[in-house]
């Protein structure tokens, strides 16, 4: 590796390690470190400092830390645990989402705001669960009913637009997207559940023995079926977060078919830490060293779009939220709700990069995109989390069997 390479890999790495300690820092605003790592990517990168630089090895690197935590999204997703109210409300919400924000990308075309509907539309239809999972477990809010909610809304945000972008943005026309997608979804159906089935006993032996030891035989399994299906979703011209989320659910029954409670608490964490502790942030770093600063700041009318943007996902994602759990959740609890599924971010990236690539988009009007996603991971889980202590948190009739 070259050595100007070698420098920027050392600066991505200080960055990491950073911003943790400036998170903790503040104990009156609790900044998210992702929005640390990326304006630091911004300030070192060429739009500012001009200190690192992204090559093809980085790149490698920093795609499989969006992978990795696509990953740990679809990790998360416990089927039976989400099953009825909180699925059934989310899904509603997310397709409502989808209508509003196709419609808002009719207009915003038809206005000369956006050069493509489609892609405005997905992209307001996002939500970052990735970003969402480290806040709800610091917070102690992932094993409540609430959190329950948020994780619902999250997998929709997620999963449903990356299923959309594999069918429409592909660029390889709908009947092979669709085809291709159906091949996906047959490895995919197969993959989950041979991971539902008892572990051979050679296989749980050699997983738990190795937990603790340098083998590390669940994580490296993990990592390869990563690695596999994002390998199988590229190769049918799909996205490879499509990949991601899948090996995510298929690692999860996996470790809990082979490991005891002990056992998965310790595969959670190992997972945890390869994905936040190298993998993620490193992505959200890179993230800032390739925005587009300048473009945004030399285009007077991309930076008054922020704002505008900014307040279309919270119409767009929180309004159905706000509509379709006023029967669930209190009133505070709802904002709150709608808050954490109106903040964009990961998604946002993949979108806008395809929107550009396929001319669909303008390199302005990405970064003031990805801008005011920046902005609604930092500004919505601060006041939605402001929101919960000493409100009407409790559910009004909490997650019911359907």
């Amino acid at each position: 590796m070259a050595e100007s390479n070698l420098h920027s890999l050392v600066l991505i790495f200080a960055v990491s390690a950073l911003t943790p300690l400036l998170a903790d820092a503040s104990k009156r605003v609790r900044v998210p470190a992702v929005v640390l790592e990326i304006a630091f990517g911004i300030l070192i990168g060429p739009s500012v400092l001009g200190w690192a630089r992204v090559d093809e090895p980085i790149s490698v690197i920093a795609e499989f830390g969006l992978a990795f935590l696509i990953f740990l999204a679809g990790y998360e997703i416990d089927v039976d645990r989400l099953r009825g109210t909180p699925l059934r409300l989310a899904t509603a919400s997310w397709f409502t989402s989808l209508v509003l924000g196709l419609g808002v990308g009719t207009v915003l075309f038809a206005g000369s705001f956006a050069l493509s509907k489609l892609v405005v539309g997905l992209a307001l239809t996002t939500t970052a669960l990735g970003t969402l999972l480290p806040i709800l477990g610091d917070s102690g809010l992932s094993k409540q009913p609430f959190g329950n909610h948020v994780l619902a809304n999250g997998a929709l945000g997620e999963f449903g637009p990356i299923v959309a972008v594999a069918l429409v943005l592909s660029g390889t026309g709908p009947l092979r997207s669709t085809l291709a997608l159906a091949l996906f979804a047959l490895l995919a159906v197969a993959a989950v559940a041979l991971s539902r089935r008892p572990t051979p006993a050679r296989l749980e032996r050699l997983m738990r023995a190795s937990l603790h030891t340098s083998g590390q035989a669940t994580i490296r399994i993990c990592v390869v079926i990563t690695a596999l299906l994002v390998w199988w979703a590229a190769e049918l011209q799909l996205d490879i977060l499509l990949g991601a989320f899948t090996a995510g659910i298929v690692g999860r029954y996996l470790i809990h078919s082979a490991h005891d409670a002990e056992g998965v608490a310790a595969s959670d964490a190992k997972l945890e830490a390869v994905g936040f502790g190298f993998l993620i942030p490193f992505f959200f770093v890179v993230t800032g060293i390739r925005f587009d600063l300048t473009a945004l700041l030399s285009d007077a009318t991309a930076l008054a779009r922020l704002p505008i943007i900014l307040v279309l996902f919270l119409l767009v994602r929180g309004l159905p939220v706000l509509v379709f759990y006023r029967r669930e959740l209190g009133r505070r609890s709802r904002v709150s709700l709608a808050l954490m599924s109106s903040a964009a971010l990961p998604l946002l990236v993949v979108i806008t990069e395809v929107g550009v690539r396929t001319d669909r988009m303008t390199p302005a009007g990405a970064a003031a995109t990805v801008g005011a996603g920046m902005v609604s991971v930092f500004l919505f889980p601060i006041i939605a989390l402001a929101l919960r202590p000493g409100s009407d948190a409790g559910p009004v009739a909490t997650a019911r069997p359907a």
